[in-house]
């Protein structure tokens, strides 16, 4: 039974990620200090791994305790850490760049240190696409070579923990120790659970498809669209949103496919986008409802059209996205909300 501790396990993709970990058999340590993330979605891990060939314990702790990290480490014979934990909103990002470098980077680096010291030998890391940057038109779709350039403090802080990653794997690859990692850069996370045990529950919300959800459960008045002057066919901007079970699905496979001394580098996304329009008329189609929307100006920073070159992991690790459809990745998210009107709760 592989062991694998999951940080931010309380979180959205963390949870998923659980979630499929354990269905696969493994023995899932979660690991959440519960700032941003939900009681509520560990509680409904722990219910699952009752059903399920593998096992679930959460710890609640924080990966800048080092000493900490080491002793749950060891003690539970950790083989493979997959990091999730960090704060991702841009915008606060921008107002408070010193906190997102020392939770994502400096949190990061105690995790490492701790890796490190309790010889576990793979690691993957939850990155993003917000370290490319605003790419030039002949970069998109956006490949692993594309340059990095991130334009806020949220995708330096990730920027930097890939850096750390590369002399890490390069030490351990010259001193002769086993170690391996593998950077995940994912475009737009949509979706839920298709069976409705964990989900969605940003606080804020921001991201696109839940705010339209949002709005059709009548939790906001109308969806803002920030800008309908981009140089899209419909004038809105164009994104790649990838379900989270195939994202975690991808987690599973370089875990897998890990050997000592690699340091790999995969996008993962659908390789091609919607529009804020088109997302807008997906969950019109889902609900069956009237989705009110007014236009915004433009948000600084915001490229016309993003969407990933996922041809590598594809090729390496014969993955694949199952959730193509927009109105199927939808309708997940949909019916968590339905089921969950309140999110996780006051937890």
């Amino acid at each position: 039974m592989r062991r694998v501790l999951v940080t931010g396990a309380a979180g959205y993709i963390g949870s998923h990620a659980c979630m499929r970990l354990i269905e696969s058999g493994c023995r899932v340590v979660g690991l959440d200090d519960l700032s941003r993330g939900h009681r509520g979605a560990t509680r409904a891990l722990e219910s699952a791994a009752s059903r399920a060939p593998g096992e679930f314990e959460f710890v609640e702790g924080s990966i800048a305790d080092r000493t900490g990290t080491v002793e749950l480490l060891t003690d539970r014979r950790i083989e493979v850490v997959m990091h999730f934990a960090a704060f991702a909103y841009v915008g606060e990002s921008v107002e408070r760049p010193l906190l997102y470098y020392d939770n994502n980077a400096g949190g990061a680096c105690r995790l490492l240190q701790a890796v490190e010291e309790a010889g576990v030998p793979r690691f993957v890391f939850s990155s993003t696409c917000a370290t490319y940057g605003e790419p030039p038109e002949d970069r998109i779709p956006i490949a692993e070579d594309c340059p990095q350039s991130p334009i806020n403090p949220y995708g330096r802080s990730k920027l930097m923990v890939e850096r750390m990653l590369e002399d890490r794997v390069e030490a351990a690859r010259t001193a002769g120790t086993p170690f391996a990692a593998t950077m995940l850069r994912y475009f737009n996370v949509a979706g839920s659970d298709p069976e409705g045990r964990v989900g969605e529950d940003h606080r804020p919300e921001t991201h696109l498809i839940p705010i339209c959800l949002e709005v059709a459960a009548g939790r906001r008045e109308a969806l803002v669209i920030h800008g309908d002057d981009y140089p899209t066919p419909d004038g809105t901007c164009i994104r790649d949103y990838v379900h989270v079970v195939d994202l975690v699905d991808a987690h599973l496979a370089v875990m897998d496919a890990m050997k000592d001394g690699e340091l790999r580098r995969y996008n993962v996304g659908l390789g091609h986008g919607w529009s804020v329009r088109e997302v807008l008329e997906s969950c019109r189609r889902v609900t069956g409802r009237d989705i009110p929307a007014t236009m915004g100006p433009r948000r600084p920073g915001d490229p016309p059209t993003l969407f990933a070159n996922a041809s590598s992991i594809g090729r390496d690790l014969d993955w694949s996205p199952r959730f193509t459809d927009l109105d199927e990745t939808v309708a997940t998210a949909w019916r968590w909300m339905q089921a969950n009107p309140s999110g996780y709760g006051a937890d």
